[in-house]
């Protein structure tokens, strides 16, 4: 009895000594869980998008002149402002067989010589000039590859066309003609840029490897490895190179500088971590652009980032939830939110200058067109696909098929064009036309 009455009092000053608040048994394991908590918070705290305008009456001129086209690949991936205030009077077409899964792989139009190159369903590359006639046509794939309906990159040095695709091929091609150069395999898909300099060209495949291949026959000369994703991205990847440096993104968030030469990794940053898979899963980067000393890149997680091209090192973050390729003109950083604001920011210091709202015409249940007064109707959220900055305005394409006219000065929607019932990639310009692609077709527009 008394064996029992001494468990019981045991228990019971164990039990007080467990749940009293006012106990100091357990001190150091709350205070340190309080702690973690806290600090979980403060880190992981996810910010709500920006969904408010900033200085809307704030006027902005540019100072800088305009270039002559947007086609040209620029290593640096900035656009700058376009030689290019459009009138669209007419519309015209160049049709193909439909292309599957076509935005996943944002592919582009490119340009040789006032002439377009583009692909089809099944692989084909054709070439037309600016009247829309067809110079060739060639396909060098396979029965069952054409089956896979390979996605094809595109970049040329204005003499030889260099091709990747969605299913591990790599080849090159006459320009002029479209006769094959050289043709090879990779160990895995590729989906990004190409970027040609010099006597190389680079690209990244879908295991976060970037890849440094000789033009003359294909060769690789080096590669870098990155940390895989735990699922392949379907989010085009992107390159810039500065001086004697290539620059990277992989599909978990990292920037890294590789030495063009040597292959050796300079420096890598980590933009998102990767420790939390949600992170990683769905993260959605716009291309990379540069300036100067600075690299600059925005993610759909709501975060833009300027980094030191030396170091690495973060500049500055912003918080502006984007994942479509701004452009940098004189110290503006103009960029379009997923859900449909134009902000503008100072590159040097990550400061918001303005932010309007581009879509605010759409928010009422019946949308009217602004030209035409027609209704538009959509069930599908409407998102930027991409924009280019003209002479006096943006030209800005979404994913219901439609083209914005956005004031440079006021930020201002200025007109809607409905251009197709389907997703429209970015504006391209070519000697005064606006040519835009879809999933089975080329559109001009003068």
């Amino acid at each position: 009895m008394n064996n029992l009455l001494k468990i019981i009092l045991i228990f019971i000053t164990i039990s007080g000594c467990s749940f009293s608040k006012n106990s100091k048994f357990w001190t150091t394991e709350k205070i340190s869980e309080e702690i973690n908590l806290k600090s979980i918070k403060e880190i992981f705290a996810k910010e709500d998008p920006l969904n408010l305008e900033f200085n809307p009456s704030l006027n902005i001129n540019l100072l800088s002149k305009a270039v002559n086209k947007s086609f040209s690949s620029k290593l640096d991936n900035n656009d700058g402002r376009i030689n290019f205030d459009g009138v669209f009077r007419n519309k015209s077409k160049f049709k193909f067989s439909k292309i599957d899964d076509f935005f996943k792989f944002e592919p582009e139009i490119i340009s040789h010589n006032e002439n377009i190159i583009f692909f089809d369903n099944k692989g084909s590359i054709f070439k037309f000039d600016k009247n829309t006639d067809l110079l060739w046509k060639k396909n060098f794939y396979e029965k069952q590859e054409r089956k896979s309906k390979p996605i094809l990159q595109l970049a040329n040095n204005k003499k030889i066309l260099i091709v990747a695709d969605n299913i591990s091929r790599y080849y090159a091609l006459n320009i002029n003609n479209g006769e094959m150069l050289w043709s090879k395999y990779n160990s895995s898909p590729f989906n990004s840029q190409i970027k040609i300099y010099k006597d190389k060209f680079f690209i990244i495949d879908s295991d976060n490897t970037l890849r440094c291949y000789s033009l003359k026959d294909g060769d690789e000369i080096w590669k870098i490895k990155t940390s895989k994703a735990f699922i392949k991205s379907q989010k085009r990847l992107s390159i810039i190179i500065i001086d004697k440096n290539v620059y990277f993104n992989n599909s978990i968030g990292d920037i890294s500088a590789v030495g063009i030469e040597s292959g050796d990794l300079i420096w890598q940053t980590p933009t998102q971590n990767n420790l939390i898979l949600e992170n990683t899963f769905s993260l959605k980067t716009a291309d990379l652009i540069s300036s100067k000393n600075s690299i600059f890149v925005s993610n759909n997680r709501n975060s833009f980032y300027s980094l030191d091209v030396n170091s690495g090192f973060i500049n500055w973050e912003q918080k502006v939830n984007t994942n479509i390729k701004s452009t940098l003109i004189n110290d503006y950083l103009f960029s379009i939110t997923m859900n449909g604001f134009l902000t503008i920011i100072d590159s040097k210091n990550g400061n918001l200058i303005r932010a309007t709202d581009i879509f605010s015409f759409l928010r009422k249940k019946n949308r009217k067109n602004l030209i035409t007064g027609k209704i538009i109707k959509s069930k599908e959220k409407i998102e930027p696909v991409g924009f280019i900055v003209g002479i006096k305005n943006l030209y800005v394409t979404t994913n219901t098929g439609r083209l914005l006219t956005v004031s440079i000065k006021t930020g201002k929607t200025q007109s809607v064009f409905k251009i197709d019932n389907g997703k429209i990639s970015k504006p391209f310009i070519m000697n005064k036309n606006l040519f835009l692609a879809t999933d089975n077709s080329i559109i001009k527009l003068n």
